[in-house]
Formats: C-alpha cells, structure tokens, sequence
C-alpha cells in the first residue's frame, strides 16, 4: 500500500504516483537492498540545508525542508516500493498556492544526486 496522498489542485506539489501530468515526476529504482536505499537517501536529504527528519520507518521516510527567508515549511514523503523496487516520493509546500517551482526542482536535483552515489 502506497501512503503518499496525492497532489492537491496548486502548483505547489510534485508525485511520483499523482495522476495529474502537471504534478508528476517519475519514480527512482533501487537495486540493492531496501536498507541500503533508504540510508542512500537519507544521506542526500540529510547533506542539504535546514533539512529535518520527521519519521522514519523501514519503507517510510518523511522529511521537512524549511526556507531560508521566510522559513516555510515543506514536506517530502519517500516510500520504498519492495514488490517494485521503486522509490516513490512526494513534494508539497504546507501553505500557499505556489511555490515558483521549488518543489519540483529540490526532487529534480534530488533525483540527480540519487543517480551519483
């Protein structure tokens, strides 16, 4: 069962499971271990700045990143797929209605630094 909701109707979010085309993104693969993968992306999330984490379980984590300026929160949702071995994600400002984009660029330089360890 996927736990990540999907994208409200705002800009302001990015999924790997949003049916909506303007909301989604595509899901990461993982070949080794579900462990291994997690402790892979908590390593990136962790390595960029006023990140905090949220919960954490063994296919789960949530993450929050805070702005520098006006400190808004966002919230990021990783679920580790084991019958797929995808790693699924959401992106979503708490408040607002846009958010110039943020969102979706954190998980495309996301995805990138997934793609370099």
């Amino acid at each position: 069962m996927n736990p990540l909701k999907e994208c409200p109707n705002k800009p302001n979010c990015v999924s790997t499971t949003s049916t909506s085309r303007a909301h989604s993104l595509l899901p990461l693969h993982y070949k080794g271990s579900r462990e291994a993968t997690m402790q892979k992306i908590k390593s990136i999330v962790t390595s960029l700045p006023r990140t905090h984490i949220e919960k954490e379980e063994p296919n789960y984590l949530h993450v929050t990143f805070k702005s520098a300026i006006f400190g808004f929160v966002d919230d990021v949702e990783f679920y580790l797929d084991d019958n797929s071995h995808l790693v699924h994600f959401r992106s979503a400002s708490r408040v607002g209605y846009s958010d110039l984009g943020v969102n979706r660029s954190r998980m495309e330089n996301i995805i990138k630094l997934y793609g370099k360890k």
